[in-house]
């Protein structure tokens, strides 16, 4: 089956399973992606009965317009199998993806993927329809990145996990995403390109992990400009001020997205018969040719993935 892996996600708003108020609140925010959590924002106790309080959600919230994700419990705990279970049993059709934490190797992805496919077959539901996110938590898991982005066919989107990789590699800082005093570098540039070029050699989606001063959303708008400049996808977000933050940054400005467009057109015209068939051709001041077709055709879906309308047009120069 065909199934679109590449979904919105410039902002992917985190929801505690356990919370009814929050999952009630988050399907009214503008976020792109919602993930209702079972992990970390989920005290042990309160993770059984959150399963079924997430089934409950996804059956009768209103999620329209949003991808529908669900983070179990990683595979070195007990509650894995029976998160999986319960959820997709309960609400398979009405969701679009599992997130996996704490990946460290293909195998896990693996483990999940046959899990799916027993629970979909069991189920009657469309077979390889359910999508895997696979967070990358520490040294291990990023090492082995690029087998854990082809391990499955369900893979859409690589995340990196800062707080739990922080702690792994023992990075002298107590602020998730900040830079550690004393290195006067990026410290996170070789994490989060490894990241994107294992999600990017396999058409996926790379998405930065949370930012977790929350009511801070200059720093928060400084990190996620970081990561949309190496290329990324989108962001997490943990609370409702940062989701307009995490769309403007994730998106193209109106500016560029006109651009793309009128790229796209002009090479589609100079190249046609009518336009004289040529390879490359100039716009004003500009050569455009066919890389310069490719970098406009990311701008602009990621504009059109966002709903912008572009405010100009290409006019066919006169003979």
């Amino acid at each position: 089956m065909t199934v679109n892996r590449l979904r919105p996600r410039r902002s992917c708003l985190a929801v505690p399973g356990s919370n009814p108020r929050f999952l009630e609140k988050a399907q009214g925010l503008p976020a792109d992606q919602v993930f209702l959590d079972l992990e970390d924002a989920c005290a042990p106790l309160a993770k059984p009965e959150a399963r079924h309080t997430i089934v409950k959600f996804l059956n009768e919230g209103d999620w329209t317009g949003k991808t529908r994700v669900v983070r179990v419990n990683d595979w070195t705990t007990e509650w894995t199998y029976r998160d999986v279970v319960t959820v997709v049993e309960g609400a398979g059709q009405n969701l679009d993806c599992i997130m996996l934490p704490k990946v460290q190797t293909a195998q896990q992805v693996v483990a999940l993927d046959l899990l799916l496919t027993q629970i979909e077959k069991t189920m009657g539901f469309e077979v390889g329809k359910i999508g895997i996110e696979a967070q990358i938590e520490n040294a291990q898991g990023l090492n082995n990145v690029n087998e854990i982005a082809t391990a499955s066919q369900r893979v859409e989107t690589i995340i990196f996990g800062p707080a739990d990789f922080m702690a792994s590699i023992n990075m002298k800082s107590l602020v998730v995403g900040e830079q550690p005093p004393g290195y006067p570098a990026d410290a996170y540039h070789y994490i989060l390109m490894k990241i994107l070029m294992a999600a990017r050699a396999n058409n996926l989606q790379a998405i930065d992990g949370p930012y977790l001063q929350i009511r801070n959303v200059d720093g928060y708008r400084e990190v996620a400009q970081r990561a949309a400049a190496l290329g990324f996808d989108g962001k997490w977000v943990l609370h409702p001020g940062q989701v307009e933050a995490s769309n403007e940054i994730f998106s193209p400005s109106q500016e560029d997205f006109d651009h793309a467009e009128l790229i796209l057109d002009a090479y589609e015209y100079y190249t046609s018969e009518a336009g004289g068939k040529k390879g490359s051709a100039m716009i004003g001041d500009e050569m455009i040719d066919e890389a310069s077709r490719k970098m406009a055709l990311v701008i602009s879906g990621k504009g059109r993935a966002a709903g912008m309308q572009r405010t100009s047009k290409f006019e066919i120069p006169e003979a």
